[in-house]
């Protein structure tokens, strides 16, 4: 009885690694349980890589311009700022201003853009015409959004405290000691800096 309790080998009793080890060999209907956690395991690493790969994929410039109310539209303009073609050849595309780089912030932005997808389905800006009916407001939601996360896009590129301010133009260089002051954050001054402002912004858009 003792005997069976033993290492056939040894002739000791198996320490906690043996018996963890015999246990995830223990067949568990018609495959062991060791073969279920490798299985498991590679399912997760591809599932996880596959999520990621489509995630990245959403934020290319590629899919940004895939349908046209962006292609014809705010695309068009952005083509033709400073953001799109300067002389140091560093580009910043749709998602590096609109999609936050940390993964918290990033899957709560994507979430929030599926109703996008409503939008296109139900074809809220399908033409020139309702883009601009509906361009306020979308610029509203847009500069409220950067001025909640105090521009934190922005800031990926942009800081103040990596601002040489002395090499800088007299209007931006008292503006920005200005903003640095007040506590002001890129939005509240920059929102026409990759699209054209809308039409019937009212002071307080300005501000």
């Amino acid at each position: 009885m003792m005997a069976d309790k033993q290492d056939g080998e040894t002739g000791k009793r198996p320490g906690a690694i043996g018996r963890l080890w015999k246990w995830l060999r223990r067949p568990s209907g018609t495959i062991s349980v060791l073969a279920l956690l490798v299985a498991g395991v590679v399912a997760g690493v591809v599932f996880w890589g596959g999520f990621n790969t489509v995630i990245e994929a959403t934020n290319t410039m590629t899919f940004c311009i895939s349908c046209h109310e962006m292609r014809d539209n705010v695309y068009v303009e952005y083509k033709e700022t400073i953001h799109y073609s300067n002389r140091t050849g560093v580009r910043a595309m749709c998602s590096d201003c609109h999609v936050p780089k940390d993964w918290t912030h990033k899957m709560v932005r994507k979430a929030m853009a599926t109703k996008e997808l409503y939008g296109k389905v139900m074809g809220t800006i399908d033409t020139r015409e309702k883009f601009e009916a509906k361009r306020l407001q979308l610029a509203r939601n847009e500069w409220a959004r950067m001025k909640a996360s105090d521009s934190r896009e922005c800031r990926n590129c942009h800081g103040f405290d990596g601002m040489n301010t002395e090499v800088q133009k007299p209007r931006a260089k008292k503006a920005h000691e200005l903003a640095q002051r007040d506590g002001d954050t890129c939005i509240d001054c920059h929102k026409g800096i990759a699209h054209k402002k809308p039409e019937g912004m009212t002071d307080e858009d300005e501000e």
